[in-house]
């Protein structure tokens, strides 16, 4: 049965999708930017902000799961510049073990929500 997960810790949804949905015992997650939670303000200071903010959103979107990164087995990243890859995958790397890391692909897009420079969505599952 689909649960739709929600938390007051990630931005709440600009539109008509949930945060995450958890199927059985895998979570989906709608991609996440740098909004702050609690301001609904982006943090675009510089990318190793944002990428941060983005990732600290997704934590507590797993955390309301009841998952951690550790679940994590796919995630997919959307760059505005792809010049900006390593200094967001530095702050991404900081987030995950690399001996255990999931699945993943980077893709340079033409636009992102809000203006962003950087997006991503993750899949995860407890075992």
């Amino acid at each position: 049965m689909k649960k739709i997960i929600y938390t007051d810790n990630a931005p709440a949804p600009i539109g008509p999708y949930s945060q995450a949905v958890l199927m059985g015992n895998t979570l989906y997650t709608s991609g996440q930017i740098a909004l702050h939670p609690s301001t609904m303000e982006l943090v675009l200071d510089d990318i190793e902000t944002e990428t941060q903010q983005v990732m600290e959103n997704m934590k507590a979107v797993l955390e309301a799961a009841d998952m951690s990164f550790d679940d994590v087995v796919k995630t997919t990243i959307f760059i505005m510049n792809m010049g900006d890859f390593a200094r967001i995958n530095a702050v991404y790397s900081k987030y995950f073990d690399e001996k255990t890391a999931p699945a993943r692909e980077t893709v340079q897009v033409a636009g992102l929500p809000k203006g962003v420079n950087v997006e991503i969505s993750m899949v995860a599952i407890k075992s």
